[in-house]
């Protein structure tokens, strides 16, 4: 065990909410993205943090929808501002056992971006981290975040161990997380699990910051376009290469 604190400071982390929710009406789900948000902040990362439903964001599968028939989308400044960024985090409420419709659109959107590259011709997001926070007052916690988590490493995050976390009260009507008496933002299990994927989206966005990123041998998009579609290591040679 070391005693030394990681430094995080120059680190940026993006929390979209995929409440229901226009500002100012409360939502629940800010409560857990507050949590996380806070011990990062108390770090020194940059946190950016943005509720999906107050902006214009068009439907569609493209990185800038007003070139496909919208006559307005937010979606390409927000998408800037995670390509900017080291961390992730989705989160938003259960709806029917489910993800909120915004919520599968945000993950459209980052799907948009798999025609992008970066500078090694590796998709856009790699060397990125990501995770979900989840909350709701009916079961679906792991579902929902099976969804997010499968989708977001699909598009080229990476994801850490204990990567989602969330709160749900008694099954029904019962109280949210934030109302008063909820027990929810007294919750050790799920202040454990916040805080702990929390810290290990740190720990890998540090790791993945200071080695680079993935190292770009065996996926890099450019290559394989360039037709190089195997690679092999040749006996006395120090170092492998694409054929």
């Amino acid at each position: 065990m070391t005693d030394q604190t990681p430094n995080f400071s120059d680190l940026s982390a993006v929390f979209i909410n995929a409440t229901l929710k226009k500002s100012p009406e409360p939502s629940n789900t800010d409560g857990l993205v507050r949590m996380s948000a806070d011990i990062m902040r108390s770090h020194g990362v940059d946190v950016t943090e943005i509720r999906a439903i107050d902006h214009p964001i068009a439907t569609g599968v493209w990185p800038d929808m007003t070139e496909h028939g919208w006559d307005v989308d937010a979606w390409p400044p927000i998408l800037e501002q995670i390509m900017a960024a080291e961390i992730l985090v989705l989160a938003g409420p259960i709806w029917l056992g489910d993800n909120s419709s915004i919520m599968k659109q945000v993950i459209e959107r980052l799907y948009s971006a798999s025609s992008i590259l970066n500078a090694d011709g590796q998709y856009a997001f790699y060397g990125k981290v990501g995770g979900c926070l989840i909350t709701g007052n009916e079961d679906g916690i792991k579902h929902c975040a099976m969804n997010v988590l499968y989708s977001i490493q699909h598009v080229g995050f990476t994801i850490p161990p204990q990567a989602d976390a969330g709160w749900i009260g008694e099954a029904g009507p019962g109280p949210s997380y934030l109302d008063e008496g909820s027990g929810g933002p007294e919750n050790d299990f799920t202040n454990r699990n916040t805080t702990f994927m929390t810290y290990n989206l740190m720990h890998l966005a540090r790791m993945l910051k200071d080695a680079g990123g993935i190292p770009a041998f065996g996926n890099q998009r450019t290559v394989w376009d360039a037709g190089v579609h195997t690679y092999a290591v040749d006996a006395g040679q120090a170092n492998p290469e694409y054929r």
